[in-house]
C-alpha cells in the first residue's frame, strides 16, 4: 500500500523562499502543513495564493520546540520536514516516492544536504557532509529541544539514509548568518549552564583554531577558495563564541545601573 506523506514547512518571514520551497516538494506531498511563527511579511499571502496548504500558527520558542508542536498536527503517518530555505530535488523526490510505494521500513531517514553559502555551493570542509533526519514516522520521532543543533531523538538502529540530497541555501548575507549565530550560541551556552557544564579556559582558547584547521585543512575547505576560508573562519568563531558565552554565564560582572532612574522607572519612590 502506498504511504501518504505530509510535508511540514516551519517558517517565519520567508516571502523570498516559500514559493520555491513548496513547488520543489509538490512531487512528494500528499499534504502541505505550513507551521508559521507569526510572520509579518507576505509569507502567508503567498501561501494562500498558491493554495492547497494548511496553515497553523504559534509563537516561536526554539526550533525543536516549534517543530515538536507542529508534527502531531500532520494528517499523515509520515512527515518530511522541509525548512523554507531548502529544496527537494527531482532526484530526491523520485527516491522518496519509490519508498512510499515499496514501503518505508525504518522509523526515520537521514537526508544529505548540498549546502550553499551566499549562493555558492560548498563542496568541501565541514559543511560538505552535512546530513539531517527529515523523513520520519509522525508518532515515533520528536526533536531535541533547547540546543543549537535541531536533531531528532531516535536510536541509530531505527534510521536509514537516503542516497539523494536536498539543496540548502544556508544564508544570503552576513546579517542573516550572524543572526542565526547569535541565537544558536545563546541557546547552547544557556543549556550548558543549566546542566552545570564547567567552563574550561583551554577549551576557550583551542576550540576555534582547532575547528578552523579541521574544516580548512583536514576536510579540504581550501579547495572551495574564498568560500571555504570564510566558512572555516566563521565556524571556528561559532565554536569559540559558545565557549565565550559559557564563560559569560559564570564570570561576567553585572553592568552598572543608575539606582535612582531604575527605581523611578519601576514606580518606586527614590
Amino acid at each position: 500500500m502506498r504511504e501518504k506523506l505530509t510535508v511540514l514547512i516551519p517558517c517565519r518571514n520567508e516571502q523570498n523562499n516559500i514559493r520555491e520551497c513548496i513547488e520543489s516538494a509538490r512531487p512528494i506531498a500528499d499534504e502541505f502543513l505550513i507551521a508559521d511563527s507569526l510572520s509579518d511579511d507576505h509569507t502567508l499571502d503567498i501561501v494562500r495564493a498558491i493554495g492547497g496548504c494548511r496553515i497553523i500558527q504559534r509563537e516561536f520558542v526554539d526550533m525543536g520546540n516549534f517543530k515538536n508542536w507542529a508534527i502531531p498536527q500532520a494528517a499523515h503517518a509520515w512527515v518530511f520536514v522541509l525548512d523554507a530555505d531548502e529544496r527537494v530535488t527531482p532526484e530526491l523526490a523520485t527516491e522518496i516516492n519509490k519508498l512510499k510505494q515499496s514501503g518505508l521500513r525504518k522509523k526515520a531517514y537521514w537526508v544529505y544536504r548540498r549546502n550553499h553559502f551566499m549562493g555558492h555551493p560548498v563542496r568541501f570542509g565541514g559543511w560538505a557532509a552535512d546530513k539531517v533526519i527529515r523523513l520520519f514516522r509522525r508518532d515515533d520521532c520528536r526533536y531535541l529541544e533547547y540546543t543549537d543543533h535541531t536533531e531528532v531523538d531516535i536510536a541509530k538502529s531505527k534510521t536509514g539514509t537516503l542516497r539523494q540530497k536536498m539543496v540548502h541555501f544556508t544564508c544570503w548575507d552576513f546579517e542573516q548568518y550572524l543572526r542565526k549565530t547569535q541565537r544558536y550560541t545563546d541557546q547552547q551556552a544557556e543549556l550548558w549552564f543549566q546542566n552545570q557544564k564547567p567552563f574550561r579556559f583551554l577549551k576557550l582558547v583551542s576550540v576555534g583554531p582547532a575547528r578552523f584547521v579541521r574544516d580548512y585543512l583536514l576536510r579540504l575547505g581550501f579547495l572551495d577558495g574564498a568560500v571555504g576560508f570564510q566558512l572555516a573562519a566563521l565556524t571556528g568563531f561559532y565554536s569559540f563564541l559558545k565557549q565565550a558565552k559559557l564563560w559569560h554565564k559564570y564570570y561576567a560582572a553585572d553592568p552598572p545601573r543608575d539606582a535612582d532612574w531604575t527605581d523611578t522607572a519601576n514606580g518606586i519612590a527614590a
